[in-house]
């Protein structure tokens, strides 16, 4: 929720879809029930301690998906870990961002995110 109210406090009119687990991200990405009028996403936000499937399970269904796999995926975790930042760039995640801790930081990144990611890069057509 704070990632929706982070991107709408940045005047991000994208079309943003959450859900809450590993497995929903799966289903959400795969378009099966009940997703299947979803749209594909532009972009993924992800975190790697999702409950059900983590975050690396989800990145590899995503980098392994012919459909998906040239979505870019921003790894977006409170970890810093060097385990954690090694094993998402060698999944193929375009990007590793740690989560600040402090609410105005948080923001201050999310509106970087979406500075680079939304408006300054061309991302590719869905196809």
């Amino acid at each position: 929720m704070l990632i929706k109210e982070a991107f709408q406090e940045a005047s991000i009119v994208n079309n943003i879809s959450t859900v809450n687990n590993g497995e929903k991200a799966i289903q959400f990405l795969g378009k099966s029930a009940p997703y299947e009028d979803e749209m594909s996403p532009d972009l993924i936000l992800l975190d790697v301690n999702l409950p059900r499937k983590n975050g690396y399970e989800v990145l590899e269904y995503v980098k392994t998906n012919d459909r998906l796999k040239q979505i870019p995926v921003i790894i977006l975790t409170t970890s810093a870990d060097d385990k954690d930042i090694l094993k998402s760039y060698k999944n193929y995640a375009n990007c590793f961002i740690t989560k600040p801790v402090n609410v105005d930081d948080f923001l201050k990144t999310v509106a970087k995110i979406e500075n680079f990611w939304v408006q300054l890069i061309k991302l590719p057509p869905q196809e």
